[in-house]
């Protein structure tokens, strides 16, 4: 292949906002139901679509010029900038201290965890809500900077319906679910050996990896609220400290956790989840990118970043246009795909000279997941985002079966958390974007003895 090369599209990125702004612009729709494959099957599949296996080493956007690491120099069209995220980690360059952000950091873990008795894990998002309750043959200190789990998520509400799930056998795994995700081939050298990330691991990332410690039966996990790390120790560092503690009663450790309330915990290594922190890097430098607060490229309505023809979707990108009121930007799969989908088609409509309206799926927010082996639905301002105090709560819990949360304003609903097989997502989505008065059915609205869906068919 030539070195240089000119294109109509040059999408960067190899996750789901990549993938599926790259299967789109290739003018073939997949359903969100694919494995994890080789690229190769991408290129199988779109004929004018060739993947290349390497990092960006330049951008000059005023030139419509990008150039790989390989040696490639591409002058495009238009150009989607999908590079997601990388996790803010507590601490660089320390072995003791491990982030999981993609397949090559999850196959460290699993590795690294056969051989551990105790590990600590900081955060309280995704990835550590899905951990913790995993993990097994291992104790688990969890260590989360607010009043409850999973703050990101959902209310102190859910979270006390969740905690005793951390206690229980865990319950009969359901059957493997499937996402998209393509892989490059390894002959390019891993992302491990090189340090460059691969691309984020979705909501299934521990399906068919085994996340087992050293001990026949689980040690369970210890919670620790309201607290974050203030300092980690080797085990030479910890034993000449001054610290004032009985250091022979923590035992010996390959590692030491100090946390802000004083506390200190002993461990093998500990899990660094701690959210994460927009890819940009690689493109900055010589170039003029509007960045949002959060370190995002700002993008406009058509997913149009400040530079001409540069488009950016899914982590990577901070959605800059006024939002719907029943919408939030967070960096979660199913907002990728949504962006990567729309920025394509924003492109392709930008070259045809097509008009093109902000897609429907940013009208409401909608995230589907499992935490704790249970089904997690989440709609529009599920936890009252931005409302203050103009709003009310109607919540209905079964222990250990269903925990359901109805965000009202004005006696209309404006957000939802269902938790458990509720079967009501449908029902909800539909009030929350039709906007009915409910004043008029008040607490009756989550009676369980009512059939709540025929009643708004």
């Amino acid at each position: 292949m030539a070195s240089d090369k000119q294109v109509t599209f040059v999408i960067v990125g190899g996750g789901i906002a990549g993938v599926t702004c790259a299967e789109q612009v290739s003018k073939t729709l997949e359903e969100f139901d694919v494995e994890e494959q080789p690229s190769s099957v991408l290129e199988e599949k779109y004929p004018n679509l060739k993947v290349i296996q390497s990092a960006v080493k330049l951008l000059r956007a005023k030139e419509h010029l990008l150039q790989a690491e390989n040696g490639q120099t591409f002058h495009y069209k238009k150009l989607c900038i999908c590079s997601g995220a990388r996790p803010k980690l507590l601490t660089q360059d320390n072995p003791h201290v491990l982030g999981i952000r993609d397949t090559d950091s999850a196959q460290e873990f699993q590795k690294r965890l056969s051989k551990a008795k105790r590990i600590v894990v900081i955060g309280n998002g995704g990835i550590a809500l899905e951990l913790v309750y995993e993990v097994e043959g291992c104790e688990v200190i969890w260590a989360v900077k607010d009043r409850a789990i999973g703050n990101t998520f959902f209310d102190a509400g859910a979270a006390q319906f969740l905690i005793p799930s951390l206690e229980v056998d865990k319950k009969e795994r359901s059957l493997p679910c499937k996402r998209a995700r393509y892989t490059t081939d390894k002959t390019g050298g891993q992302s491990g050996a090189t340090g460059e990330l691969g691309s984020a691991l979705g909501p299934d990332w521990h399906e068919g990896i085994e996340l087992r410690g050293t001990e026949q039966n689980s040690s369970g996990v210890h919670i620790e609220y309201e607290c974050e790390v203030d300092k980690i120790y080797t085990q030479q560092e910890f034993l000449q400290s001054q610290l004032d503690t009985n250091k022979s009663e923590l035992g010996l450790w390959p590692a030491y956790v100090q946390l802000t309330n004083g506390k200190i915990y002993g461990c093998d290594f500990v899990v660094s989840a701690t959210g994460v922190v927009p890819n940009t890097d690689p493109f900055l430098s010589g170039n003029n990118f509007e960045l949002a607060g959060d370190h995002g490229l700002r993008v406009d309505d058509h997913m149009r970043t400040s530079e001409q023809d540069v488009y950016a979707a899914g982590d990577v990108c901070t959605a800059g246009w006024e939002p719907s009121a029943l919408w939030q930007q967070m960096r979660l799969w199913t907002q990728a795909r949504q962006m990567g989908w729309y920025a394509a088609r924003c492109m392709a409509a930008d070259v045809l000279e097509e008009p093109i309206e902000l897609d429907f799926c940013f009208e409401l927010f909608s995230h589907i997941t499992k935490f704790f082996n249970y089904k997690v639905v989440l709609l529009g301002k599920f936890n009252a985002q931005g409302l203050g105090q103009d709003h009310e709560l109607l919540v209905r819990c079964t222990k250990g079966q269903e925990y359901v949360k109805v965000v009202l304003t004005g006696g209309r609903m404006v957000g939802a958390v269902l938790i458990g097989e509720t079967d009501l997502e449908e029902t909800f989505e539909n009030l929350i974007l039709n906007q009915m008065d409910l004043s008029r059915y008040g607490e009756e609205l989550l009676n369980p003895n009512i059939d709540i869906e025929d009643y708004f068919d």
